[in-house]
């Protein structure tokens, strides 16, 4: 065992006496360890909170996006279609016409957003999951039907089993000033419910799936669509895709993968989990100087000691690096300690879900937890640092104690 090492471990776990210094160590380990364990499990929150919203997102968005950079709809034409059909690895092509149209149910009403979407959605099973009554399906047999969320069911009062109530679509028209007659305002098709789903609040209160045709006819699209959402085979190549496609379909178009789509959000996380990051490192650098007033008290009282290593030949190298081994040893043991505390309580959380969300309606039962190697890794290092720094002046005080002790 190295010198520095020895003797700080020494000074650190003497069973002789644990004086006032040594308590004031031992909180200043402990302060460094409930902040290293703090910012473990809330970075591990954030990282849960975004998986969560991948998972949900990821039920409604396509793999790959396309839409207009300018403008709310285009031309789809066959030789549109053959350009994206002919990049390898595109599954296939899921058309979407989306636009706000009234509701009507009964005597309640609301404003809605209408998404017509081709086949292809209903064969891609992407929401199968989030129906919670009736079917995913557009028709039966003939017969169109819709998909609602479920906040809108509620609202409206809608019911599956009711098969002489329609729903009422209305969507205002383009026409001539002068026009009397109220019903050339408006276009208006009537839909049966088929299915309720329940994916997110925001979609749930807000979005109707319905068949592109009867979307067509209602808006007024002819030919017109506002998106086109693919499915991919290999997620891994979805970046080079997107490059392929934008050589192949031009500029004019926005190509989004399903980060992109919500690429304001997660910016938004990244950002608060950042801020989480420097307000906890600051805490745990505030506790720190715990460390730097326990360590220059310890200077003052070895000062007999110090004398006597120099005595002995010791260099203010030596005398320097013991107190900095000793800032090292509460960093170490506090930062480790903390980490493993951390993991404990986001294994825990993660396998047992103990930390309930309280909300009736969540989507998890529990607060949604991640470990990301990487948060461990720069959790540590910034701990170790900060603990670090404020060793330095106390250990360059003892060596130019030492210094002064050669003088005399």
């Amino acid at each position: 065992m190295k010198l520095p090492l020895f003797i700080s471990r020494r000074y650190f776990f003497s069973k002789k006496k644990k004086n006032f210094i040594n308590i004031i160590a031992i909180i200043s380990m402990l302060v460094v360890s409930i902040g290293t364990a703090a910012l473990i499990i809330v970075l591990s929150v954030f990282n849960g909170m975004e998986d969560l919203l991948r998972s949900i997102y990821g039920e409604f968005d396509a793999p790959i996006q396309i839409t207009l950079k300018e403008g709310k709809s285009f031309e789809l034409t066959d030789d549109l279609k053959y350009k994206i059909n002919s990049i390898d690895g595109v599954m296939g092509i899921t058309e979407v016409i989306e636009d706000i149209a009234l509701l009507k149910y009964h005597d309640a009403q609301m404003i809605v957003r209408i998404k017509g979407l081709s086949d292809d959605f209903i064969k891609e099973k992407r929401m199968e999951g989030a129906v919670r009554q009736g079917k995913l399906a557009f028709y039966d047999g003939d017969r169109p039907l819709a998909i609602v969320g479920r906040g809108i069911q509620f609202k409206l009062g809608i019911s599956l089993r009711n098969e002489f109530a329609f729903m009422e679509f209305y969507y205002p028209k383009n026409v001539r000033p002068g026009t009397i007659d109220p019903s050339k305002y408006y276009t208006h098709s009537i839909l049966l419910p088929g299915g309720v789903f329940a994916l997110e609040q925001h979609y749930d209160d807000n979005y109707v799936f319905v068949p592109i045709a009867f979307a067509e006819n209602l808006l007024d699209y002819k030919g017109k669509r506002t998106a086109l959402e693919l499915s991919i085979e290999d997620p891994e190549r979805i970046p080079e895709i997107q490059n392929q496609l934008k050589a192949a379909i031009g500029d004019r178009f926005n190509i989004r993968n399903a980060d992109q789509q919500h690429e304001d959000l997660y910016k938004t996380l990244k950002i608060e989990k950042l801020f989480v990051f420097i307000t906890l490192s600051l805490v745990v650098a505030i506790a720190s100087i715990n460390i730097f007033f326990s360590l220059s008290m310890l200077v003052t009282e070895k000062k007999p000691d110090i004398s006597l290593l120099f005595a002995m030949g010791a260099t203010p190298s030596l005398i320097r690096k013991i107190f900095l081994t000793e800032g090292t040893l509460i960093a170490l043991i506090g930062a480790g300690s903390g980490l493993l505390l951390g993991f404990l309580v986001v294994w825990v959380q993660a396998n047992f879900g103990l930390v309930k969300m309280g909300v009736a309606s969540a989507v998890m039962q529990s607060y949604p937890v991640k470990i990301v190697p990487s948060d461990f890794l720069f959790s540590a290092i910034s701990i170790i640092l900060i603990t670090f720094l404020a060793s330095i002046q106390p250990s360059i005080r003892a060596a130019r104690q030492s210094r002064s002790l050669r003088i005399k």
